[in-house]
């Protein structure tokens, strides 16, 4: 199963330049999430959807690369059955006339259990 959040969109800071730290500007958040479908356990897209959003708005990231892996370390731990974790974040409005955007993708390695 894959899960995909796409168009996520809300105010925060996100950048180093000092008219960037001090507005808030328009972030589009895309989320792809492949996962194993275990009966009775999901994800819930709208809880990883309205966490993406507060964790982004509250730390105020100065770096894109910095809040993707911020945003990985935050979905991955909470639910143990994602393959592969893809998180794409745009700033439309940052060029006048081009979408800014960078991406990342996580293949999540299981574990293999052995008995002795």
């Amino acid at each position: 199963m894959t899960i995909h959040i796409e168009g996520l969109e809300f105010d925060t800071i996100i950048g180093l330049l000092p008219h960037e730290r001090g507005t808030p500007q328009k972030v589009v958040v895309d989320i792809d999430i492949e996962y194993d479908y275990i009966e009775g356990e999901f994800i819930n897209y709208a809880d990883v959807a309205s966490s993406t959003e507060a964790h982004l708005v509250s730390n105020k990231y100065e770096l894109l690369e910095v809040a993707i892996k911020g945003l990985q370390n935050m979905i991955l731990p909470q639910y143990p059955t994602i393959k592969e974790l893809t998180i794409k974040i745009s700033k439309p409005n940052i060029i006048p006339n081009c979408v800014v955007a960078l991406s990342d993708r996580w293949i999540v390695a299981k574990k293999l259990m052995y008995n002795r």
